[in-house]
């Protein structure tokens, strides 16, 4: 079946993700995602941006095989819909509809059985990005509170750093407690278990200030950051952004009012503020601070 046709409840099959499917499933989120946050790739990136992407999806189906869920016509995959458990916490992991089949009932017949995986859980997490529907889908998810979030970017001046940091490079096995304890500080569960398959990227690097928290980037934009106190988390910031190569563009995103140390870094580096999403909540997360979120793993 085309896009061009009519399609009915009927034709759309809604049912768990199969390990094969993770490539048809990556496929069709970035078609999604790329329509809202369109991208200038060279091949050579669009490749890698399509490796990474099946890679995160196939470790959620292993992690989580009961919260991943993908909308299928004929066989063809249409949307993907995966929800994690670590340690108590639920969280959304990815939604996407292919823009051709939005508005025709599909994405909340896909979400429901993902947001359903968590239902027992003591606390839950989504992350959203501005797009309308899906504001209105996660604030109607019952027992979920609105947290609006900002984002910044632009490029680092790199004349306003501290003259000195604390963080350092850091190592999965040797800094395990350090990221455990920061994690579950911040939102009640460990990141651990994510963290091979979200810093497998090229240009990803973990910093660490022994025994107060990590920060992860990607040539310099930071996607997750935990931390004990305020100020281990600046100096973190501070240390991933500059890890980026000097004069290119880096950002954050995901920064609530309760964070305002990362707005504090962000202005004084140079960064321009803009809007990003909302964040919402149920049940025990912990104070979701010191804390920037990832998008994939929360």
């Amino acid at each position: 079946m085309t896009a061009g046709e009519a399609v009915h409840a009927e034709d759309v099959t809604i049912r768990e993700l199969a390990p094969e499917e993770c490539a048809d499933a990556a496929a069709a989120a970035r078609v999604s995602l790329g329509a809202l946050y369109p991208e200038e790739l060279t091949p050579e990136q669009d490749a890698m941006h399509g490796v990474h992407a099946t890679r995160r999806i196939a470790h959620v189906q292993r992690t989580d095989p009961g919260g991943a869920w993908v909308a299928a016509i004929d066989g063809r995959v249409i949307g993907v819909a995966l929800g994690i458990i670590r340690e108590g916490i639920w969280g959304l992991s990815l939604f996407a509809v292919l823009p051709e089949f939005q508005g025709l009932g599909i994405g909340s017949r896909l979400y429901a059985p993902a947001l359903a995986y968590g239902a027992d859980e003591r606390g839950g997490i989504i992350l959203s990005t501005m797009h309308p529907a899906a504001l209105r889908r996660y604030a109607r998810s019952p027992g979920f509170r609105l947290l609006p979030m900002l984002g910044l970017e632009g490029v680092v001046d790199r004349r306003r750093a501290p003259s000195s940091l604390r963080c350092r490079p850091g190592d999965l096995d040797a800094d395990a407690t350090t990221i455990d304890a920061a994690s579950r500080h911040v939102r009640g569960a460990s990141h651990l278990r994510d963290l091979p398959t979200h810093l497998g990227r090229p240009g990803a690097t973990l910093h660490v200030i022994d025994g107060e928290g990590f920060a992860c980037a990607s040539d310099g934009s930071v996607s997750l950051l935990a931390a004990l106190t305020e100020a281990a988390a600046e100096d973190l910031l501070w240390g991933a952004l500059l890890s980026g190569p000097p004069g290119e563009k880096v950002n954050f995103h995901f920064v609530t009012a309760s964070n305002q140390w990362a707005f504090r870094v962000g202005l004084e580096a140079g960064l321009a503020i803009e809007d990003w999403g909302a964040l919402f909540v149920r049940g025990e997360v912990g104070p979701l601070a010191p804390y920037l979120p990832n998008g994939t793993y929360l």
